[in-house]
């Protein structure tokens, strides 16, 4: 059982680095279209969100449909949306701005849809910090969980955020913020249950 956990965990590792070899792949062939920047930036921003849609899936598939792997794995994958979440904002501080901080600065503070992405990492942050089993026993169970719930909160940003930024297309927003509301709607029924439904008997 443990080889084969090991085994998961290796291949989950190693399935959430090919998004990034392919952008690296990209750059070398030069194959990221007509705006291989905007095509690399927003494309990291994307992947983290989707490792935030994943890192919220983990708990609907154990419960659901039994499988504890994707549980097991969650760090992991919530560590990988923060890897995605920071290679995003670099690609838009070096690639974008080419690190022209008083530009940067106005921009924060012009464009809300910036605003948002920065707030979304600053929150991101304590939570890929804390992801040790140290941090656990630390902080302990209870005010670990807490904190954590701010994932929660994170996505709706993340989503908020990628609205924002595309202005006209918004089909990929919408789906990645529909594939969000059906997450937490699982939650809120699974809360219902838990706390107003046993005080109607």
């Amino acid at each position: 059982m443990k080889a084969k956990a090991r085994l998961t965990k290796l291949l989950i590792f190693i399935s959430s680095l090919i998004p990034l070899s392919w952008y690296v792949w990209g750059i070398l062939t030069e194959k990221l279209g007509a705006n291989p920047i905007e095509t690399i930036t927003r494309g990291l921003g994307t992947w983290a969100l989707i490792f935030l849609l994943l890192t919220l899936t983990t708990t609907p598939l154990q419960r659901l449909a039994k499988w504890h792997w994707p549980v097991a794995n969650r760090r992991m994958i919530g560590l990988f949306a923060f890897f995605y979440a920071c290679l995003h904002f670099m690609a838009y501080i070096w690639l974008d701005q080419f690190f022209d901080w008083p530009a940067i600065g106005k921009d924060i503070f012009k464009r809300p849809f910036i605003t948002v992405g920065i707030m979304t990492l600053l929150l991101l942050l304590p939570l890929a910090i804390t992801s040790s089993t140290y941090a656990v026993v630390t902080l302990g169970a209870k005010r670990w969980k807490k904190l954590h719930r701010l994932i929660y909160l994170i996505s709706v940003m993340a989503c908020i955020h990628y609205f924002w930024m595309v202005k006209a297309d918004t089909r990929e927003p919408v789906i990645y913020s529909s594939i969000l509301f059906l997450l937490l709607s699982t939650r809120v029924f699974w809360l219902y249950r838990k706390i107003i439904r046993p005080t109607t008997r």
